[in-house]
């Protein structure tokens, strides 16, 4: 996602709290009550800057049905490229309009911080008062180039998480009344409105599998959110089923072909609900009143679920940035002794990377200059970043949130990391006495590298992350994406046990790339270097010898080949590539196999392609 000024890193208060005072905050009383007859017109422009952002992120978001309903694919993409980059563009008209109201006032703190007290009292008690809020704190976060928290400017709020009431009010509701989980789930489809090849069907088949994953002698009690998900080629019922065994998510698929919609999954598993909402996908349009209810709501579906995720998925990426630094501020809060070490893994070549121990999130940097063979440019590799955030990251990307000018107590970083950040990373960071100012990084999700993941673990589950970075490879094909580097240590594991790509500097559109069969060597080729005798350009690919670098043990490597032979053979890829320039579209579902209800024969989304890999078991 695009870089937005939200408030900085706030894990440095937290940890600067035991090395002798709250770095980067602006100290002092809030300011009294301004008279200053400006301040509450200023305070009100930026109200309206924000109820016009939802106004045209809400149009955006609401497209998202009538794409679907007419099976508007292109458009769909044009849309969820345009929402995004909208909260960029958005904060500099809103900037220029405040300039205009108030001009020279514009550099004043003083004046800054009044109209945030008065911004306080506007947006007290609405439900969306933190969105409101972090639109201010954009503003003067932009404006002044704010490093740290500039407490006077800012609204500081850390909270506990999911704010939001998760009954939903106005939005949840049980399903419509009838003779049986078949009439009801009937009238629920049929008050979505959407044209559906057999509805009759469709509730049948819901209410059958439903009954038989619950395997319980009364209907569960299920209410639905009024609201429809819709991302891709697909639209989202989202609810839950109230078990004998407690409340359970229940999310029902829907895809619409030629011959109209139909019911393509159920999902009832705590697990596959949680991918479908991973921080690896692209994000959801749904068009919620109350968007921290849904996230509460959610929240307590998904316990395991961070709330940052959450707004992201939900298409409040700027929130979600905002919440994942309250969340690290509570965790060091909780943890005064927590270092910043470096990540665990290969040392990257582009990206020096540290984290805390006991929080599963990483920082990326980008360093000065980078080891052969690689020959990108800082501005390559940021370019691969926004590639990532506007494609369709089909569970296999990790989303990197992007920050500027953060603050970290000096005293935070385990000497040898710091060292390594000061020494090669110097254009991004630097140090002032005890702090450490990072200009420039990018915030993921910390996983277990594949390469170590492979080595630690039994080998039953060895075997199974590395057939699911098979299917990874396979799935970010059929996106139009291709890694580059196909290196283990360049994909981790998450805690699903899902290969996840998350080294994104050679990462390129599958059309760019040439796959070359790997021709035969001559009998006095044999014994000489493989470079000396194999001509290659630079965007020249040999699948053949893909399986010599991937340090593999000799069973996984075996499974691996076994599983996916198709990523080694430079024709599957090239089939890939012909359906994907004629037009074409290769599904590849967000949930498993086992979620998807029976039906028709699906070969019509894989015509004239290999054949699709098993998908590893869960």
């Amino acid at each position: 996602m695009p870089a937005m000024d939200v408030a900085g890193i706030v894990v440095c208060g937290a940890l600067a709290l035991r090395h002798g005072g709250v770095l980067g905050h602006t100290r002092g009383m809030p300011p009294p009550p301004s008279t200053d007859p400006l301040v509450p017109r200023a305070a009100g422009l930026v109200l309206d800057a924000y109820e016009d952002y939802e106004a045209r992120f809400g149009d955006l978001t609401r497209r998202a049905r009538r794409r679907f309903v007419q099976r508007d694919w292109r458009g769909a993409q044009r849309d969820a490229v345009a929402r995004i980059d909208l909260q960029d563009a958005f904060l500099g008209e809103a900037l220029g309009r405040f300039e205009a109201l108030v001009g020279e006032r514009m550099r004043s703190r003083p004046f800054w911080a009044a109209v945030r007290a008065h911004y306080a009292t506007l947006t007290k008690g609405r439900h969306d008062a933190a969105m409101a809020r972090t639109l201010f704190n954009s503003m003067s976060r932009r404006f002044f180039l704010t490093e740290g928290v500039a407490r006077a400017l800012e609204f500081h709020e850390p909270g506990d998480g999911a704010a939001g009431d998760p009954a939903c009010p106005g939005e949840l509701r049980p399903l419509p009344e009838g003779e049986d989980a078949v009439a009801r789930w009937r009238e629920a489809l049929r008050a979505r409105g959407f044209a559906h090849r057999d509805i009759d069907a469709d509730a049948r088949a819901i209410a059958a599998t439903i009954a038989s994953r619950l395997a319980t002698d009364r209907d569960p009690d299920i209410a639905l959110l009024d609201t429809v998900f819709y991302r891709e080629r697909r639209a989202y019922l989202v609810g839950r089923a109230d078990t004998v065994e407690g409340l359970r998510p229940l999310v029902v698929a829907l895809v619409n072909e030629a011959e109209g919609v139909r019911a393509d999954a159920v999902l009832l598993e705590r697990e596959h609900v949680s991918m479908l909402f991973s921080h690896a996908r692209s994000w959801f349009h749904a068009d919620l009143r109350r968007v921290g209810d849904a996230v509460a709501f959610l929240k307590a579906l998904l316990p395991a679920k961070p709330v940052s995720e959450l707004y992201s998925v939900l298409g409040r990426g700027k929130q979600g940035k905002t919440e994942r630094y309250r969340e690290i501020q509570r965790h060091f809060a909780a943890h005064p002794d927590e270092q910043l070490v470096r990540a665990e893994g290969v040392r990257g070549m582009v990206m020096a990377v540290f984290t805390p121990r006991a929080l599963p999130v990483v920082f990326k940097v980008i360093r000065d200059r980078f080891a052969e063979p690689k020959d990108s440019e800082r501005a390559d590799i940021e370019g691969k970043y926004r590639l990532v955030a506007r494609r369709d990251r089909v569970g296999r990307l990790v989303d990197a949130q992007e920050f500027r000018r953060l603050r970290f107590p000096r005293a935070a970083f385990e000497p040898g990391m710091l060292d390594e950040l000061l020494g090669e990373c110097a254009e991004t960071v630097s140090a002032e006495r005890d702090v450490v100012l990072v200009h420039h990084c990018y915030v993921e999700r910390r996983l277990q590298p594949l390469d170590l993941y492979a080595r630690r673990r039994p080998e039953a589950e060895a075997r199974r992350a590395v057939i699911d970075y098979g299917q990874a490879i396979t799935d970010l094909a059929r996106s139009g994406i291709f890694p580059g580097d196909l290196l283990l240590k360049n994909f981790g594991v998450s805690r699903h046990g899902r290969a996840l790509f998350y080294d994104f500097d050679e990462l390129c559109l599958l059309e760019e790339v040439h796959f070359r069969d790997l021709p035969e060597a001559r009998e006095e080729d044999e014994t000489r270097p493989l470079e000396d005798w194999l001509y290659a350009r630079r965007d020249d690919v040999f699948p053949a010898l893909f399986p010599r670098f991937l340090g593999l043990a000799p069973s996984l490597r075996q499974a691996l080949l076994e599983a996916h032979p198709g990523i080694f053979e430079a024709a599957w890829w090239r089939a890939i590539q012909a359906r994907l320039r004629g037009g074409g579209y290769l599904d590849v579902p967000p949930y498993p196999a086992a979620a998807r209800l029976p039906g028709p024969e699906r070969a019509d989304l894989q015509v004239g392609l290999p054949s699709r890999p098993q998908e590893p078991p869960p």
